[in-house]
Protein backbone atom coordinates (compact mmCIF):
# COMPACT_ATOMS: atom_id res chain seq x y z
CA UNK A 1 0.00 0.00 0.00
CA UNK A 2 1.86 3.17 -1.05
CA UNK A 3 -1.32 5.53 0.35
CA UNK A 4 -4.55 6.00 2.43
CA UNK A 5 -6.97 8.32 2.04
CA UNK A 6 -10.60 9.08 4.47
CA UNK A 7 -12.78 11.19 3.34
CA UNK A 8 -15.98 11.00 5.82
CA UNK A 9 -16.75 7.33 5.61
CA UNK A 10 -14.70 6.73 2.58
CA UNK A 11 -11.59 4.76 3.11
CA UNK A 12 -9.33 4.57 -0.43
CA UNK A 13 -5.96 2.86 -1.11
CA UNK A 14 -3.38 3.49 -3.26
CA UNK A 15 -2.18 0.10 -4.01
CA UNK A 16 -2.38 -3.45 -5.38
CA UNK A 17 -6.12 -4.30 -4.03
CA UNK A 18 -3.80 -8.45 -3.80
CA UNK A 19 -1.44 -6.56 -1.26
CA UNK A 20 -4.49 -4.14 0.63
CA UNK A 21 -7.69 -6.72 0.93
CA UNK A 22 -6.15 -8.90 3.45
CA UNK A 23 -5.74 -5.70 5.65
CA UNK A 24 -9.24 -5.19 5.65
CA UNK A 25 -12.17 -5.80 7.80
CA UNK A 26 -15.36 -7.48 6.99
CA UNK A 27 -17.35 -5.65 3.83
CA UNK A 28 -20.89 -6.11 3.01
CA UNK A 29 -21.52 -6.18 -0.89
CA UNK A 30 -18.53 -5.55 -3.47
CA UNK A 31 -19.17 -3.58 -6.63
CA UNK A 32 -16.91 -3.53 -9.14
CA UNK A 33 -15.98 -3.06 -12.90
CA UNK A 34 -12.27 -5.24 -12.81
CA UNK A 35 -9.93 -5.12 -16.02
CA UNK A 36 -11.49 -7.69 -18.57
CA UNK A 37 -8.25 -8.59 -20.43
CA UNK A 38 -9.92 -8.08 -23.81
CA UNK A 39 -6.63 -6.85 -25.36
CA UNK A 40 -7.83 -3.35 -25.79
CA UNK A 41 -5.86 -0.28 -25.63
CA UNK A 42 -7.20 2.94 -23.57
CA UNK A 43 -8.59 4.05 -27.31
CA UNK A 44 -10.87 1.09 -26.28
CA UNK A 45 -9.36 -0.27 -29.77
CA UNK A 46 -7.67 -2.97 -31.10
CA UNK A 47 -6.30 -2.02 -34.22
CA UNK A 48 -2.62 -2.10 -34.62
CA UNK A 49 -1.94 1.59 -34.95
CA UNK A 50 -3.37 2.25 -31.72
CA UNK A 51 -2.16 -0.97 -30.02
CA UNK A 52 1.47 0.76 -30.86
CA UNK A 53 0.91 2.76 -27.05
CA UNK A 54 -0.42 6.27 -29.00
CA UNK A 55 -3.32 6.66 -27.15
CA UNK A 56 -2.47 5.22 -23.96
CA UNK A 57 0.40 7.55 -23.65
CA UNK A 58 -1.66 10.70 -24.90
CA UNK A 59 -4.60 10.22 -23.60
CA UNK A 60 -4.65 8.08 -20.53
CA UNK A 61 -1.20 7.41 -19.44
CA UNK A 62 -2.15 4.23 -18.35
CA UNK A 63 0.45 1.40 -17.61
CA UNK A 64 0.82 -1.01 -20.24
CA UNK A 65 -0.66 -3.91 -18.18
CA UNK A 66 -3.76 -1.81 -17.55
CA UNK A 67 -6.07 -4.53 -19.27
CA UNK A 68 -4.68 -7.31 -17.00
CA UNK A 69 -7.61 -9.25 -15.56
CA UNK A 70 -7.77 -10.21 -11.97
CA UNK A 71 -6.86 -13.99 -11.12
CA UNK A 72 -9.43 -16.74 -10.60
CA UNK A 73 -8.76 -16.51 -7.04
CA UNK A 74 -9.68 -12.92 -7.09
CA UNK A 75 -12.43 -13.64 -8.42
CA UNK A 76 -13.78 -16.37 -6.44
CA UNK A 77 -13.01 -13.95 -3.40
CA UNK A 78 -14.93 -11.28 -4.92
CA UNK A 79 -18.02 -13.36 -5.53
CA UNK A 80 -18.07 -15.03 -2.65
CA UNK A 81 -19.53 -11.61 -0.89
CA UNK A 82 -22.95 -10.45 -2.10
CA UNK A 83 -21.62 -8.69 -5.82
CA UNK A 84 -21.90 -7.06 -8.83
CA UNK A 85 -18.88 -7.50 -11.56
CA UNK A 86 -19.14 -6.16 -14.71
CA UNK A 87 -17.71 -7.55 -17.63
CA UNK A 88 -18.01 -10.65 -15.74
CA UNK A 89 -19.18 -12.58 -19.47
CA UNK A 90 -15.54 -12.38 -20.32
CA UNK A 91 -14.14 -14.33 -17.12
CA UNK A 92 -14.42 -18.15 -17.79
CA UNK A 93 -16.13 -20.25 -14.88
CA UNK A 94 -18.10 -17.73 -13.25
CA UNK A 95 -21.26 -19.34 -11.36
CA UNK A 96 -24.84 -19.26 -12.90
CA UNK A 97 -26.96 -16.80 -11.79
CA UNK A 98 -30.37 -15.26 -12.34
CA UNK A 99 -29.13 -11.99 -11.84
CA UNK A 100 -27.54 -10.59 -14.73
CA UNK A 101 -27.21 -6.96 -15.06
CA UNK A 102 -27.74 -5.05 -18.26
CA UNK A 103 -26.19 -1.79 -19.60
CA UNK A 104 -27.84 -0.79 -23.23
CA UNK A 105 -25.74 1.64 -24.33
CA UNK A 106 -28.43 2.90 -26.80
CA UNK A 107 -26.37 3.62 -29.66
CA UNK A 108 -25.78 1.84 -32.90
CA UNK A 109 -21.62 1.27 -32.10
CA UNK A 110 -19.29 -1.28 -34.03
CA UNK A 111 -18.11 -2.35 -30.39
CA UNK A 112 -20.33 -3.94 -27.69
CA UNK A 113 -23.80 -2.50 -27.67
CA UNK A 114 -24.44 -3.34 -24.03
CA UNK A 115 -22.18 -4.86 -21.21
CA UNK A 116 -22.97 -7.36 -18.88
CA UNK A 117 -22.46 -7.72 -14.56
CA UNK A 118 -22.43 -10.70 -12.68
CA UNK A 119 -24.93 -10.02 -9.87
CA UNK A 120 -26.02 -12.85 -6.95
CA UNK A 121 -28.36 -9.45 -5.29
CA UNK A 122 -30.25 -8.75 -7.98
CA UNK A 123 -33.53 -11.08 -7.71
CA UNK A 124 -33.44 -11.75 -11.89
CA UNK A 125 -32.11 -10.33 -14.75
CA UNK A 126 -32.10 -6.34 -15.04
CA UNK A 127 -31.56 -3.66 -17.46
CA UNK A 128 -30.26 -0.03 -17.69
CA UNK A 129 -30.79 2.64 -20.28
CA UNK A 130 -28.04 5.04 -21.10
CA UNK A 131 -25.85 6.11 -23.48
CA UNK A 132 -21.69 5.88 -22.70
CA UNK A 133 -19.55 8.95 -21.90
CA UNK A 134 -17.97 10.97 -24.38
CA UNK A 135 -14.62 11.61 -24.72
CA UNK A 136 -12.81 14.74 -24.82
CA UNK A 137 -15.03 16.46 -22.68
CA UNK A 138 -18.12 15.38 -24.27
CA UNK A 139 -19.99 14.28 -21.76
CA UNK A 140 -22.37 11.85 -22.83
CA UNK A 141 -24.73 10.78 -20.41
CA UNK A 142 -25.74 13.48 -17.78
CA UNK A 143 -22.85 15.49 -18.88
CA UNK A 144 -20.63 13.80 -17.08
CA UNK A 145 -16.62 14.16 -18.37
CA UNK A 146 -15.11 10.98 -19.12
CA UNK A 147 -11.50 10.98 -17.22
CA UNK A 148 -10.96 6.93 -17.26
CA UNK A 149 -11.15 4.59 -20.07
CA UNK A 150 -13.38 2.45 -18.63
CA UNK A 151 -15.51 4.75 -16.49
CA UNK A 152 -18.91 3.63 -15.82
CA UNK A 153 -21.98 6.59 -15.93
CA UNK A 154 -23.13 7.98 -12.83
CA UNK A 155 -26.35 6.87 -13.14
CA UNK A 156 -25.22 3.53 -13.83
CA UNK A 157 -23.61 2.60 -10.53
CA UNK A 158 -26.29 4.85 -8.55
CA UNK A 159 -28.41 2.19 -10.23
CA UNK A 160 -26.25 -0.80 -9.01
CA UNK A 161 -25.82 0.56 -5.39
CA UNK A 162 -29.59 0.59 -4.85
CA UNK A 163 -29.16 -3.52 -5.25
CA UNK A 164 -27.57 -3.08 -2.19
CA UNK A 165 -29.81 -0.98 -0.22
CA UNK A 166 -29.84 -3.01 2.59
CA UNK A 167 -25.78 -3.11 2.86
CA UNK A 168 -23.66 -0.97 4.33
CA UNK A 169 -20.15 -1.43 3.29
CA UNK A 170 -19.63 -1.14 -0.15
CA UNK A 171 -16.05 -2.21 -1.53
CA UNK A 172 -14.97 -1.69 -5.44
CA UNK A 173 -11.14 -2.94 -5.18
CA UNK A 174 -10.64 -1.73 -8.99
CA UNK A 175 -11.64 2.55 -8.34
CA UNK A 176 -10.58 3.89 -11.24
CA UNK A 177 -11.78 7.15 -10.97
CA UNK A 178 -14.26 6.67 -7.59
CA UNK A 179 -17.37 6.46 -9.90
CA UNK A 180 -18.48 3.49 -7.41
CA UNK A 181 -18.01 5.70 -4.42
CA UNK A 182 -19.51 8.34 -5.67
CA UNK A 183 -22.65 6.71 -5.95
CA UNK A 184 -22.29 4.63 -2.24
CA UNK A 185 -21.26 7.45 -0.29
CA UNK A 186 -24.62 9.60 -2.24
CA UNK A 187 -26.51 6.69 -0.60
CA UNK A 188 -25.35 7.03 2.86
CA UNK A 189 -22.99 4.11 2.56
CA UNK A 190 -19.11 3.35 3.66
CA UNK A 191 -17.30 3.17 1.07
CA UNK A 192 -14.03 1.10 0.54
CA UNK A 193 -11.75 1.59 -2.73
CA UNK A 194 -8.68 0.43 -4.14
CA UNK A 195 -6.90 1.67 -7.28
CA UNK A 196 -2.93 1.39 -7.76
CA UNK A 197 -2.68 4.47 -10.55
CA UNK A 198 -1.52 7.25 -8.76
CA UNK A 199 -3.27 9.76 -11.65
CA UNK A 200 -6.81 8.06 -10.88
CA UNK A 201 -6.60 7.19 -7.32
CA UNK A 202 -6.51 11.41 -7.03
CA UNK A 203 -9.16 11.90 -9.44
CA UNK A 204 -11.22 9.35 -7.41
CA UNK A 205 -10.08 11.26 -4.03
CA UNK A 206 -11.61 14.72 -5.42
CA UNK A 207 -14.81 12.59 -6.67
CA UNK A 208 -15.57 11.75 -3.45
CA UNK A 209 -14.84 14.69 -1.72
CA UNK A 210 -16.89 16.55 -3.44
CA UNK A 211 -19.57 13.84 -3.42
CA UNK A 212 -19.40 14.58 0.20
CA UNK A 213 -20.12 17.93 0.04
CA UNK A 214 -23.16 17.49 -2.16
CA UNK A 215 -24.64 14.46 0.02
CA UNK A 216 -27.59 16.54 1.69
CA UNK A 217 -28.92 17.36 -1.62
CA UNK A 218 -28.93 13.53 -2.31
CA UNK A 219 -30.40 12.70 1.21
CA UNK A 220 -33.43 15.30 1.00
CA UNK A 221 -34.84 12.83 -1.95
CA UNK A 222 -36.28 9.81 -1.53
CA UNK A 223 -33.77 6.77 -3.32
CA UNK A 224 -35.04 5.92 -6.87
CA UNK A 225 -33.94 4.02 -9.11
CA UNK A 226 -32.91 5.46 -12.71
CA UNK A 227 -34.12 4.46 -15.87
CA UNK A 228 -34.41 0.68 -15.66
CA UNK A 229 -36.55 -2.23 -17.65
CA UNK A 230 -36.75 -5.42 -15.36
CA UNK A 231 -37.07 -8.76 -17.35
CA UNK A 232 -37.64 -12.17 -15.39
CA UNK A 233 -34.29 -14.52 -16.04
Amino acid sequence: MLRKEVIGDATLYLGDCMEVLPTLGKVDAVITDPPYNIGKDAWGSTSSWSSAGVGKARMWGVRPDWDVAPSAHLLGWIISHHAIVWGANYFDNMPATKGWLVWDKCADMTQAQAELAWSNIAPNARVFKRSPLGVFGNGGANDEIKVHPTQKPLGLMRWCVEFAKDMQIILDPFMGSGTTGVAAVERGKTFVGIEREPKYFDIACRRIEQAYKQRPLFEAEPPRQPEQLGIDA
